[in-house]
C-alpha cells in the first residue's frame, strides 16, 4: 500500500454514470452466433474489447460498465472482485444508469478493502442490477 492511499468513508457516494443504448449491430451479431437476442447477454465481445480481466458471465456487460466508474472515481484504488445479481432485462433502445455508495471499509493485509454497492436501474427506475465491488489500495 503506498502512504497516500487513504480509505473511502462509508456512505460516499460515487459519480453516477449512463449507458446506452445498447448497440443493435451489437445485438445482432451476438444473436446470430448465439441464438440469444437479450442485451443482458451481450457479455464476451464487449468483455474483450473493454479489456475486462474477469471471465464473462451473465450481464457482464453492466458490470464492465462499473469498471471506468470505479477508476474514475479512485485512480488509485483497485477492484479485486465485482460481481452482480441481474434483476431485470434491459432492452436495445433503453439507458441504465449506474450508481455506487461505500458500503464498509474492512481491515486486510493490504491496509484496507472498501466494500463499494453497486446497482443499475433502467429509465423506468426498475432495478436491472444489484452487485457489490471489493476495492484494495492499487500497487504502483
Amino acid at each position: 500500500m503506498t502512504a497516500e492511499c487513504v480509505a473511502p468513508r462509508p456512505g460516499e457516494k460515487l459519480p453516477a454514470l449512463t449507458i446506452g443504448p445498447f448497440s443493435a449491430q451489437d445485438l445482432a451479431r451476438y444473436a446470430e452466433a448465439s441464438g440469444d437476442s437479450n442485451p443482458l447477454h451481450l457479455d464476451a465481445a464487449f468483455a474483450r474489447g473493454f479489456g475486462f480481466p474477469a471471465r464473462p458471465v451473465h450481464g457482464m456487460r453492466l458490470l464492465a460498465a462499473f469498471e471506468p466508474l470505479l477508476a474514475e472515481w479512485r485512480p488509485d484504488l483497485a477492484a479485486i472482485d465485482l460481481r452482480g445479481q441481474f434483476l431485470t432485462p434491459i432492452l436495445e433502445d433503453q439507458k441504465a444508469h449506474l450508481s455506487a455508495r461505500v458500503a464498509k471499509i474492512e481491515a486486510a493485509e493490504a491496509g484496507f478493502v472498501a466494500v463499494v454497492r453497486l446497482m443499475a436501474q433502467t429509465e423506468s427506475g426498475a432495478p436491472a442490477l444489484m452487485g457489490e465491488a471489493r476495492l484494495v489500495p492499487a500497487r504502483r
